[in-house]
């Protein structure tokens, strides 16, 4: 009987040894060779300090920010409780969130005339999109404009170049990132307060 334990208790190890020490160290030191920044969970630093990830959304409350997409993880973009709400189209509860979050968004941005664009009032399915599409940035403009007194243009424009395109040219949709987008808020055209 040991004659037979005793190779699987060596196969055991070895696999134990190769794959669950030396891949994983081997990996993390190619990609922190290759891809730093992504390895190290593309964190975004302001005033010396790091202040979220690329990707992981935020909240953003105040009316001189882009405001992110509803998030339906945990307390709101709790990268622990990843994961979307699970009601149904037909689900009562989304709809009561769905049609509160119109009203809260049309209260917010009055001078707004066009359809509420839908990624502001539902969640991803992460519940941690960092991003919002051009025309929920568009929504936006005039409120964050008249929040920091700058010409609606201006913010138009900042919002064109945080445009990022489709990756690859062709998969997915163009997407604006609001943390990044919010910093260069900050960073030009700072609030005097």
């Amino acid at each position: 009987m040991l004659k037979e334990i005793g190779p699987a208790i060596k196969i055991t190890l070895l696999l134990t040894l190769l794959t669950g020490l030396l891949y994983p160290l081997a990996v993390t030191g190619v990609t922190q060779i290759v891809f730093p920044h992504q390895a190290n969970g593309s964190l975004v630093p302001a005033g010396g300090k790091f202040v979220g990830s690329e990707l992981i959304g935020q909240s953003f409350a105040k009316p001189e920010y882009f405001h992110s997409r509803p998030s339906a993880a945990g307390a709101g973009y709790d990268g622990t409780a990843s994961g979307g709400s699970n009601y149904g189209p037909t689900s009562q509860k989304l709809i009561d969130r769905v049609k509160g979050d119109v009203d809260r968004f049309q209260k917010e941005n009055p001078d707004h005339s066009g359809p509420v664009p839908a990624d502001l009032v539902t969640a991803s399915a992460s519940g941690l999109d960092p991003h919002i599409s051009p025309d929920a940035a568009e929504a936006q403009v005039d409120r964050v404009a008249k929040a920091r007194g700058v010409p609606a243009d201006a913010i138009r424009s900042l919002v064109a170049s945080a445009t990022e395109d489709r990756t690859l040219g062709f998969i997915g949709e163009p997407r604006v990132n609001v943390l990044k987008l919010n910093l260069s808020l900050n960073s030009r055209y700072p609030l005097s307060r």
